[in-house]
């Protein structure tokens, strides 16, 4: 059954076509990869299906019911839930009042809110910095911090782009335990990586784009060894 369903997705800005007609489907506890060279239209088809851009054309469907161009807060509040490339933290509140921001944005109770914040802080490694000021942390350690957030309410779907992007390996692994634990237990992702060996290790499925347009969808190995995809990257190598 699909849980998030886009229909001949297309966005212009000004004469150029950042998406071109794209369709495709994430079923029910898929982990599906999303990847394709730079400017192929990754983040603007995740901004369009998180709210923060409307699609000039096309449906967005989630669980059967329409939700192309509703905003932000109306997705969340769905279960649409995703983290920025670039990481988006409130750097002068405490990593656990982050948290509990999120939770009461989601319509948590406060005590829930907190019980559920300091286990995610956990799952993360986080337990020492709970107290400090999201500013005070690493660059990866914001990256867990945003990251931990889309989970605050189990989400229909997570829309992560890039979330292992200039991130220590060591946090790298934490995050990757924590898409693998969920995926096993039945959530389902869409994952924007230019990380190919972590794509090849979490997603059975992987989607290429390039141009705007998708250029292959299939199971993950196959993806990466079809002709079209790999003229797709060396012609962004050559560039």
């Amino acid at each position: 059954m699909a849980c998030l369903s886009i229909d001949s997705v297309s966005k212009f800005f000004g004469g150029h076509k950042a998406l071109d007609d794209v369709t495709f489907s994430v079923n029910e506890g898929e982990l599906v990869g999303l990847i394709g060279p730079n400017g192929s239209g990754k983040t603007t088809l995740i901004n369009i299906l998180s709210g923060y851009l409307s699609a000039d054309s096309g449906d967005v469907v989630l669980d059967g019911r329409p939700i192309t161009g509703l905003r932000p807060e109306a997705l969340a509040r769905l279960g649409v839930l995703r983290m920025f490339q670039l990481t988006r933290v409130f750097p002068r509140m405490s990593v656990l009042d982050n948290l509990l921001v999120t939770g009461s944005a989601l319509g948590l109770p406060e005590a829930e809110a907190d019980g559920r914040a300091r286990e995610l802080i956990e799952d993360l490694a986080l337990t020492r910095m709970m107290h400090l000021d999201a500013g005070q942390l690493s660059g990866g350690q914001r990256k867990l911090l945003e990251f931990g957030s889309c989970f605050m309410v189990p989400p229909r779907i997570a829309l992560l782009d890039e979330p292992f992007a200039a991130v220590h390996p060591t946090m790298k692994e934490i995050m990757a335990g924590v898409i693998r634990r969920r995926h096993a237990a039945g959530q389902t992702f869409l994952l924007v990586s230019h990380d190919m060996p972590v794509i090849v290790e979490l997603c059975p499925r992987a989607i290429c784009m390039n141009a705007g347009a998708v250029i292959a969808d299939e199971k993950t190995r196959a993806v990466l060894t079809d002709p079209v995809v790999i003229e797709a990257y060396l012609g962004e190598a050559a560039a």
